[in-house]
């Protein structure tokens, strides 16, 4: 149950991305032949202005079917030096207008990023943390780089890498996405001797990485009673100004965090499948939803969010077989007034399709080790 709600949360962010293919292929003149909501077999269909609308089995997803989508094949198997197609085709038309057809899917994707961290700063929320004072255990097992550079217990950490720290998961949020590298750390000291007297420090601290699971580590943990923080909602103009904010951190996040991938971590457990999304989504909304209704919806919308940025840069990359690869070629042959020829396109497709298969494996695979993990078979 847990991961069918979250395969239906996933379905609705791809219906959403096929959407912004859907109206921008009305708005550049391009005919849309069919709109499904899921995918699989038609369970209802209805014909509106030319478009055939429907509902299919599956919850994955949906799609968008425009005319002229064939022609590719076609010309492949042909050996036709151009995808040939009338003007209300995909290929028929400008390669401007193509490019932005494949470019209106991901935007939708950012777009839904946006408007959902607009709709959480517009909610406001709570959240439970710890202070910014840190303690570092003296067992010697305990490894710490923030201890080998000189920082302390009873430290209050204030900066991390040029960053505002105000609680324990700003420490974690800034650290988690650097690890294996020398970070700036800025604290407040107590000054012995004097009445609540500090001195402002700065450390340079070589992080570790835990490449089992892909996060930075400082070597701090938090002291203090647990607190709760209060985000006070805010109006419509400084909500969506708000919300542009946090999607632009959450683009920087995801570019920074797949650049963690290259530092050896163990990617089976770094990257997630479909099913392990799924799952998580599920558990997610389920758990946020028993706290009650808001605190369901918010939690609901920030994963959401984030796996709407993951989308829109997914999609974005120059592979054929993804909608960064439809931008590409129709940036060439805007650029050089010269039609690509499909064999061209097709090897490159293959090598795409070659990669989003090696992609998916390894995310299929992670998501087998960690089901099997969760359920205890493995030890």
């Amino acid at each position: 149950m847990t991961i069918l709600l979250g395969l239906l949360i996933l379905s609705f962010l791809v219906f959403f991305h096929e959407l912004g293919h859907f109206l921008a292929a009305r708005l550049c003149g391009v005919k849309v032949e069919a709109f499904s909501i899921f995918m699989g077999p038609v369970l209802l269909h209805k014909e509106i202005g030319g478009i055939d609308y429907r509902l299919s089995l599956l919850p994955i997803g949906g799609y968008c079917k425009m005319k002229g989508e064939q022609e590719f094949s076609k010309a492949v198997e042909e050996g036709l030096a151009y995808i040939p197609g009338e003007k209300d085709s995909l290929y028929g038309t400008h390669p401007l207008k193509r490019a932005l057809i494949g470019f209106a899917g991901p935007f939708f994707n950012l777009f839904f990023a946006f408007a959902a961290c607009s709709i959480i700063a517009m909610l406001g929320y709570t959240y439970k943390t710890r202070s910014a004072t840190i303690i570092i255990p003296d067992d010697p097992a305990f490894k710490s780089p923030a201890r080998e550079a000189g920082i302390k217990s009873g430290d209050t950490i204030v900066k991390i890498a040029g960053k505002d720290i105000s609680d324990f998961s700003d420490i974690f949020e800034q650290v988690a996405l650097r690890g294996d590298e020398d970070v700036e750390v800025e604290l407040l000291r107590p000054i012995d001797g004097t009445d609540g007297g500090q001195e402002r420090l700065a450390f340079t601290v070589h992080t570790l990485l835990n490449k089992k699971e892909g996060y930075g580590i400082l070597g701090v943990m938090a002291s203090g009673d647990i607190v709760e923080k209060e985000v006070k909602p805010l109006w419509l103009f400084p909500a969506m100004a708000k919300g542009a904010s946090e999607t632009l951190k959450l683009l920087s996040q995801t570019v920074k965090s797949a650049r963690i991938l290259f530092k050896g971590v163990d990617v089976t457990n770094a990257v997630s499948g479909p099913a392990r999304i799924s799952s998580l989504l599920g558990e997610s909304a389920k758990s946020g939803f028993s706290a009650g209704f808001k605190t369901g919806l918010i939690v609901a919308l920030q994963f959401m969010a984030l796996i709407s940025v993951s989308l829109f840069i997914m999609n974005l990359l120059p592979i054929p077989i993804l909608d960064g690869g439809l931008i590409l070629f129709a940036l060439i042959e805007a650029a050089v007034k010269k039609r690509v020829p499909p064999k061209i396109q097709y090897k490159f497709q293959i090598l795409g399709f070659a990669i989003i298969m090696a992609l998916f494996a390894l995310g299929v695979g992670g998501d087998i080790k960690y089901f099997i993990n969760k359920a205890g078979i493995l030890k």
